[in-house]
């Protein structure tokens, strides 16, 4: 069972840095830094100072890590998490962060696809290539055959 399965819909459960990072394929250093730089909110802690992770903590985690993925940049991640900090005023704020992100997303997401047209158009040519030298190959065997 995941540490995100283990939830409890009457208590939210708790984690510890080393089963969010089993969980999230973050490492404890990279959790450590999402909080000093100011990504995460503040990490409630035990009675012996360990930080305990929350479901709402792997839920925000999930998010950044979607954030990650669209290339933003972690300075704009940092806006974007004091702005969820500052409340509902931020709304259109924050909408025309994800709004810039998602054209960012769009303008990379067709970069890609004609490099992907580059990359299939190449890979035809090596196949019309390697079928013309077979059968040149396969001609000049039967000029020279016995």
């Amino acid at each position: 069972m995941t540490v995100m399965e283990t939830g409890s819909a009457l208590a939210e459960s708790q984690y510890t840095i080393s089963e969010v990072a089993a969980e999230t394929g973050l490492t404890a250093h990279t959790l450590r830094w999402y909080e000093r730089i100011g990504l995460m909110p503040h990490i409630d802690r035990s009675h012996t100072g360990q930080r305990r992770y929350r479901d709402r903590d792997l839920r925000w985690l999930t998010f950044l890590g979607k954030l990650r993925t669209t290339g933003m940049p972690v300075a704009d991640m940092v806006r974007y998490a004091e702005l969820v900090r500052a409340g509902d005023h931020t709304f259109a704020e924050r909408q025309a962060l994800l709004e810039r992100t998602r054209r960012d997303v769009r303008a990379r997401i067709e970069e890609l696809q004609d490099t992907l047209a580059v990359l299939d158009h190449k890979i035809g040519s090596y196949a019309v290539a390697r079928s013309e030298a077979a059968v040149s190959a396969e001609a000049a065997a039967g000029a020279c055959g016995p």
